[in-house]
């Protein structure tokens, strides 16, 4: 199975998605070239990697709107 590494910065309310890396090695690689930027030096630890396997459905729940 072939296998992406999804790199995004940031918490709940507000994350940015980096890119997508063929191996967690290019995904750590790119949080290291951007850990001194703008954007990012002030919370460098809110990095993520997350694998996604490719031709999967990743959210198969469907959607759920509760009125307020």
């Amino acid at each position: 199975m072939d296998i992406v590494f999804v790199l995004h910065h940031g918490d709940a309310e507000d994350t940015k998605l980096i890119g997508v890396y063929r191996s967690r090695e290019r995904a750590e690689m790119a949080a290291t070239r951007l850990r001194d930027q703008p954007g990012f030096r002030d919370d460098p630890a809110a990095f993520v990697i997350d694998e996604y396997p490719l031709d999967k459905d990743h959210w198969a729940e469907g959607f759920l709107s509760v009125p307020s």
